[in-house]
């Protein structure tokens, strides 16, 4: 099973958008820092006990090493529009080889130039449509939802792409992601 380390805006994103549980029924473990977890999954501010519902969902919560820890608070005084939790999902990404879920174009840019295996909302919501795990109109409904959110980061083209393609097709297409 593959491991995705994933940051507080794609999971928030999943949230609003009601797909997050359809998301834990796929091949992949999902995992964040645990620093991460502790000051933005558990606080109330992300929800009535999103993080434990998270949790109970299959998240796990990992700690950095010392090197890892050293090397997180490097990028971050590097790169000061990075959070200190990106940072730290950067860094389990990178030194365990684990693909980075991140919405976050600061976060993204820097995985994309570590070369770092790294993808949006989008990708995760092709992978629930290719495996069948939500109905088509779930999966529009859900993304309609995030699109009309205050703080929704994705592209309304992009947005408004997918919501043409899932709903003018009946069959599972190569979305080439």
């Amino acid at each position: 099973m593959n491991v995705v380390v994933a940051d507080t805006s794609v999971l928030m994103d999943l949230q609003r958008g009601g797909l997050i549980e359809k998301c834990f029924n796929l091949p992949y473990n999902f995992v964040v820092p645990d620093l991460l977890y502790h000051n933005e999954l558990a606080k109330p501010a992300a929800g009535p006990c999103l993080g434990e519902s998270l949790v109970a969902l299959g998240l796990r919560v990992e700690g950095l090493d010392g090197d890892e820890l050293s090397t997180a608070i490097r990028y971050r005084r590097k790169r000061p529009s990075l959070s200190l939790p990106q940072a730290f999902a950067l860094v389990l990404s990178l030194s365990r080889r684990w693909m980075l879920l991140a919405g976050d174009r600061v976060l993204r840019t820097l995985a994309d130039k570590l070369s770092l295996p790294c993808h949006g909302v989008l990708w995760i919501l092709d992978q629930v449509y290719h495996a069948g795990i939500s109905s088509l109109e779930d999966i529009v409904g859900g993304l309609q939802a995030i699109s009309d959110h205050s703080r929704c980061r994705l592209l309304q083209n992009e947005i408004a792409d997918r919501i043409v393609l899932y709903s003018s097709t009946s069959e599972v297409v190569d979305l080439g992601n």
